[in-house]
């Protein structure tokens, strides 16, 4: 731990007589927020937090030898002098200040009792836990130190900067990781405290996980003296993806980014590249995109050249539709986009200025059985003056009603099929939304994106055989409770079983029929994904439904942002319960930081 510094107007509290101490080996006397546990051996007197930093065993009842501390309950061994441990699964025990006064012995009241330097030292002692405990992927370190850094007042977007750039640095890849994280970080600011803690919990250790045993980047550099432009950079890349060449993949983005290409140009260019291979890798290469782009959003631009080299593997590994027999069988879908792509610039210059407003509409043709009507409904909206935001908008929409009326008597399995569509449709759509706020207008080929979306709702067609009933179309849910937090309860209560899809879908519509607030819905949606031991398309799912929830709203006029917590509602049913054990990792380390004692009987 960091060195005790002590503060002006330290309390001391009275210990004993050093004879007494030496007499007993140990005293332990209440603190001004824990036990502490005060020690004489070899002739010096030293002070710990008395729970041990693993589970809170007391280290009065461990022994001392030779120096070392052992905590008798798992045998976490510690410096008795700083406190730092041996074993890093347990993490170091907090020391206190000791002063010994004509033969008595006084012990400051608070661990680590410090003035406004020593708190600086503390943020950056911190931080260097933090990276400990994920390059050694100890899941309960992570949550303590995570718990410290709030109570510090460390903004999350620093922690969540740790934990990207630990990625991009310890891991050759953007990984499912990464994607928990950002996705916690985009909607954290509509979390409680509580799932503010989880979510940063959940992602970081996830970072650590993924990167456990993995060979770590290691970094291109720039074409340096290159002339070449942004728009000739961008052909090189489309280039080498399709041949699969990692190398100069990657050396040609990396000049992109230090030649001064802007956030939207770069995402315009990835974007451009990944649709090079229809719904390439199942939606994740172009969702990894969007992901790494936002996480920069948070943490700076200035770290584009670490973080977007993780995501050249995806492009120039992934494999698309082309390669997939759906894509080919019995309709040979590729082949309609490919004719639909060659129109792509004729149809948008028709559309020039003009004003289109049919989204919902275009959302419901997208849902056709008839592959060529979904292509077909794309080229008039264009041809009519849609934004290529709006088009996108449309897509996710028609995404999420798959989820929100996925047939249960199809396997489990295809609720994720449904999902990727749900959160490729969504990247697209932010994407899209990010290079048309910058740049003002969309590249044509960079609509393909959403052309291959449509294909893959269209291929989820079957999940919908027959169509699952929104809740209230067959029946009242006017039987439901009415009181708001009763409601939020009989939610979460529904998780605790299995397969409660439509019980859940039923409640999240009463509460949004009666006009409850619906940001203390989406922190119960919240906290059961944070409960659970959830892979990361359930984080997605979470993110996406939130984000598209944002996009449409719940209004009288339709129906659309209600639908889509409805979906949300049935795939986290559909995905519950699970053991909880990572949750039981955080909850302990909450326990520990509230003074709880673990170690008693129940």
């Amino acid at each position: 731990p960091m060195t005790t510094t002590l503060a002006a107007g330290t309390d001391w509290i009275r210990v004993g007589t050093l004879a007494e101490l030496q007499k007993k080996g140990c005293i332990v006397v209440k603190g001004s927020e824990h036990p502490l546990a005060v020690f004489y051996h070899e002739g010096k007197v030293r002070a710990v937090d008395n729970r041990c930093p693993h589970l809170g065993f007391p280290l009065s009842r461990g022994s001392v030898a030779d120096g070392i501390l052992t905590c008798h309950w798992h045998h976490a061994r510690f410096d008795l002098a700083s406190g730092c441990t041996f074993d890093l699964w347990a993490d170091d025990v907090p020391t206190s200040a000791v002063e010994i006064r004509d033969g008595e012995v006084f012990v400051a009241a608070k661990c680590g009792t410090s003035g406004a330097g020593p708190a600086r030292a503390r943020a950056e002692y911190l931080n260097r836990r933090l990276r400990e405990g994920m390059a050694q992927d100890i899941g309960l370190i992570i949550a303590k130190t995570v718990i410290a850094l709030l109570k510090q007042g460390v903004d999350y977007r620093r922690i969540v900067r740790s934990g990207i750039l630990f990625g991009a640095e310890m891991r050759d890849a953007w990984s499912p990781g990464a994607t928990i994280l950002m996705t916690m970080a985009n909607i954290f600011p509509q979390f409680g405290e509580e799932e503010r803690y989880l979510g940063l919990y959940a992602g970081l250790t996830r970072v650590a996980d993924d990167c456990a045993g993995q060979v770590p980047h290691r970094q291109r550099y720039p074409l340096e003296g290159t002339d070449a432009t942004i728009e000739q950079l961008r052909g090189w890349l489309r280039q080498w993806a399709k041949a699969r060449h990692r190398d100069a993949a990657e050396r040609t983005l990396i000049t992109a980014i230090h030649g001064g290409a802007t956030p939207g140009e770069l995402a315009e260019m990835l974007l451009i590249t990944v649709s090079d291979r229809a719904y390439a890798d199942g939606g994740h290469a172009l969702d990894f995109i969007n992901k790494a782009c936002e996480s920069l959003d948070l943490i700076g631009w200035e770290h584009a050249d670490r973080v977007l080299a993780a995501i050249v593997p995806h492009l120039v590994n992934s494999r698309g539709g082309e390669e997939s027999n759906p894509w080919h069988q019995p309709i040979d879908l590729i082949g309609m986009l490919h004719e639909a792509f060659a129109q792509l610039p004729g149809w948008v210059k028709r559309g020039g200025a003009k004003k289109w407003n049919g989204e919902s509409r275009l959302a419901d043709d997208l849902r056709s059985e008839n592959p060529q009507t979904v292509v077909d409904a794309l080229a008039e909206a264009l041809r009519a003056g849609a934004r290529p935001s709006q088009l996108s908008k449309s897509l996710a929409y028609a995404a999420a009603m798959r989820i929100a009326r996925f047939g249960t008597a199809n396997e489990f399995s295809d609720w994720i099929t449904a999902l990727h569509t749900l959160t490729y449709c969504n990247g697209v759509h932010q994407l899209i939304k990010r290079i048309e706020t910058e740049k003002g207008k969309v590249a044509p080929e960079a609509l393909r994106a959403i052309f291959q979306g449509a294909i893959s709702v269209y291929l989820d067609r079957f999940l919908n055989v027959p169509p699952a009933a929104l809740p209230g179309e067959r029946d009242s849910v006017d039987d439901e409770p009415s009181d708001p937090e009763e409601l939020l309860e009989k939610f979460l209560d529904a998780l605790d079983m299995q397969q409660r899809v439509n019980v859940a879908a039923r409640v999240v519509s009463r509460y949004l029929q009666l006009g409850h607030p619906v940001g203390r819905l989406i922190e119960a949606l919240a906290r059961g994904v944070l409960r659970e031991d959830a892979n990361f398309h359930t984080y997605q799912a979470l993110e996406a439904c939130v984000q598209q929830y944002e996009e449409w709203g719940d209004t009288a006029e339709g129906s659309e942002g209600k639908n889509i917590l409805i979906a949300l509602a049935r795939y986290l049913a559909a995905h519950s319960p699970t053991q909880r054990s990572s949750l039981q990792t955080a909850e302990i380390a909450l326990k520990l930081d509230r003074g709880k004692v673990l170690h008693e009987e129940e």
